[in-house]
Protein backbone atom coordinates (compact mmCIF):
# COMPACT_ATOMS: atom_id res chain seq x y z
CA UNK A 1 0.00 0.00 0.00
CA UNK A 2 0.96 3.61 -0.57
CA UNK A 3 1.26 6.78 1.59
CA UNK A 4 -0.14 9.73 -0.21
CA UNK A 5 -0.95 13.09 1.47
CA UNK A 6 -4.68 14.34 1.41
CA UNK A 7 -6.27 17.54 2.69
CA UNK A 8 -7.51 16.62 6.17
CA UNK A 9 -10.78 18.37 5.32
CA UNK A 10 -11.11 15.20 2.99
CA UNK A 11 -10.93 12.68 5.62
CA UNK A 12 -14.16 11.67 8.04
CA UNK A 13 -13.88 11.12 11.84
CA UNK A 14 -15.12 6.96 12.44
CA UNK A 15 -18.03 8.35 14.93
CA UNK A 16 -18.22 4.33 15.17
CA UNK A 17 -14.68 4.13 16.10
CA UNK A 18 -15.09 3.03 20.37
CA UNK A 19 -11.42 4.73 20.99
CA UNK A 20 -11.27 8.11 22.56
CA UNK A 21 -8.77 10.56 23.81
CA UNK A 22 -9.43 13.18 26.71
CA UNK A 23 -8.33 16.33 28.21
CA UNK A 24 -4.39 16.65 29.42
CA UNK A 25 -4.06 12.84 27.00
CA UNK A 26 -5.31 14.72 23.86
CA UNK A 27 -3.58 18.10 24.97
CA UNK A 28 -0.50 16.23 24.61
CA UNK A 29 -0.96 14.42 21.27
CA UNK A 30 -1.76 17.94 19.76
CA UNK A 31 1.69 19.36 20.96
CA UNK A 32 3.63 15.61 20.31
CA UNK A 33 2.34 16.32 16.68
CA UNK A 34 3.32 19.92 16.57
CA UNK A 35 6.80 18.74 17.97
CA UNK A 36 7.50 15.87 15.54
CA UNK A 37 5.19 16.13 12.67
CA UNK A 38 7.75 14.00 10.60
CA UNK A 39 6.08 10.81 12.87
CA UNK A 40 2.48 11.35 10.83
CA UNK A 41 4.66 10.30 7.84
CA UNK A 42 6.10 7.39 9.49
CA UNK A 43 2.29 6.38 10.68
CA UNK A 44 -0.27 7.36 8.34
CA UNK A 45 -3.62 7.54 9.05
CA UNK A 46 -5.26 4.70 7.82
CA UNK A 47 -8.80 5.24 5.69
CA UNK A 48 -11.06 3.83 3.54
CA UNK A 49 -12.20 3.97 0.04
CA UNK A 50 -14.61 6.71 1.26
CA UNK A 51 -11.79 8.54 3.24
CA UNK A 52 -12.78 7.71 6.89
CA UNK A 53 -10.75 6.83 9.24
CA UNK A 54 -9.99 3.34 10.10
CA UNK A 55 -6.92 3.90 12.41
CA UNK A 56 -5.94 7.50 13.75
CA UNK A 57 -8.89 9.43 14.80
CA UNK A 58 -7.72 10.43 17.51
CA UNK A 59 -4.38 12.09 15.40
CA UNK A 60 -7.00 13.27 13.22
CA UNK A 61 -8.55 15.81 15.23
CA UNK A 62 -5.41 16.51 17.18
CA UNK A 63 -4.15 17.30 13.65
CA UNK A 64 -6.71 19.44 13.20
CA UNK A 65 -6.25 21.40 16.56
CA UNK A 66 -3.04 21.84 15.48
CA UNK A 67 -3.83 23.21 12.30
CA UNK A 68 -2.35 20.71 10.03
CA UNK A 69 -3.98 21.36 6.13
CA UNK A 70 -2.65 18.00 5.12
CA UNK A 71 -1.58 14.59 6.14
CA UNK A 72 -0.21 11.43 4.86
CA UNK A 73 -2.36 8.57 4.59
CA UNK A 74 -2.78 4.89 3.17
CA UNK A 75 -6.28 3.72 1.77
CA UNK A 76 -7.00 0.54 2.59
CA UNK A 77 -9.37 0.07 -0.08
CA UNK A 78 -9.72 -3.75 -0.22
CA UNK A 79 -11.16 -4.52 3.17
CA UNK A 80 -14.61 -5.88 4.03
CA UNK A 81 -16.62 -4.25 6.61
CA UNK A 82 -15.63 -6.77 9.24
CA UNK A 83 -12.18 -6.44 8.53
CA UNK A 84 -12.63 -2.64 8.79
CA UNK A 85 -13.88 -2.91 12.34
CA UNK A 86 -11.44 -5.81 12.96
CA UNK A 87 -8.77 -3.33 12.02
CA UNK A 88 -10.49 -0.86 13.81
CA UNK A 89 -10.09 -2.67 17.18
CA UNK A 90 -6.74 -4.06 16.55
CA UNK A 91 -5.24 -0.48 15.58
CA UNK A 92 -6.46 0.52 19.26
CA UNK A 93 -5.02 -2.52 21.22
CA UNK A 94 -2.04 -1.99 23.46
CA UNK A 95 -0.87 -5.73 23.14
CA UNK A 96 3.20 -4.94 24.93
CA UNK A 97 3.99 -3.62 28.42
CA UNK A 98 6.78 -1.41 29.07
CA UNK A 99 10.04 -2.66 30.68
CA UNK A 100 10.05 -0.16 33.24
CA UNK A 101 13.68 -1.75 34.80
CA UNK A 102 14.72 -0.10 30.82
CA UNK A 103 12.74 2.83 31.72
CA UNK A 104 13.76 3.73 35.15
CA UNK A 105 17.60 3.14 34.90
CA UNK A 106 18.17 4.35 31.05
CA UNK A 107 15.65 7.03 29.79
CA UNK A 108 14.71 10.62 31.83
CA UNK A 109 11.51 10.48 33.41
CA UNK A 110 10.54 14.05 32.82
CA UNK A 111 11.18 13.62 29.11
CA UNK A 112 8.89 10.03 28.75
CA UNK A 113 6.24 12.36 30.68
CA UNK A 114 6.17 15.02 27.99
CA UNK A 115 5.91 12.50 25.38
CA UNK A 116 3.05 10.95 26.97
CA UNK A 117 4.24 8.26 29.00
CA UNK A 118 1.88 8.06 31.75
CA UNK A 119 4.32 6.86 34.32
CA UNK A 120 2.85 4.20 36.92
CA UNK A 121 2.70 7.04 40.40
CA UNK A 122 6.23 7.59 41.28
CA UNK A 123 8.78 9.88 39.95
CA UNK A 124 11.36 7.05 39.09
CA UNK A 125 14.37 9.27 39.50
CA UNK A 126 13.49 9.89 43.30
CA UNK A 127 11.29 7.50 44.80
CA UNK A 128 12.16 3.46 45.40
CA UNK A 129 11.16 1.19 47.56
CA UNK A 130 14.27 -0.63 48.99
CA UNK A 131 14.15 -4.51 49.41
CA UNK A 132 17.73 -4.63 50.54
CA UNK A 133 21.27 -3.09 49.90
CA UNK A 134 20.98 -4.20 46.43
CA UNK A 135 17.79 -4.50 45.60
CA UNK A 136 14.67 -1.65 44.20
CA UNK A 137 10.97 -2.98 43.34
CA UNK A 138 8.95 -0.68 40.95
CA UNK A 139 6.02 0.42 43.63
CA UNK A 140 3.37 -0.53 41.11
CA UNK A 141 4.63 -3.88 39.10
CA UNK A 142 6.81 -4.88 41.91
CA UNK A 143 9.57 -5.65 39.36
CA UNK A 144 13.35 -5.50 40.07
CA UNK A 145 15.19 -1.78 39.05
CA UNK A 146 18.23 -1.08 39.50
CA UNK A 147 19.30 1.94 41.60
CA UNK A 148 18.34 4.50 40.09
Amino acid sequence: MKTIKAKISDLKINADNPRYIKDEKFNQLVKSIKELPQMLEIRPIVVNEDMVVLGGNMRLRACQKAGLKEVSIIKASDLTIEQQQEFIIKDNVGFGSWDWDVLANEWDSEQLEDWGLELPGFNMQTTTIKEDENETKCPKCGKLLNDV
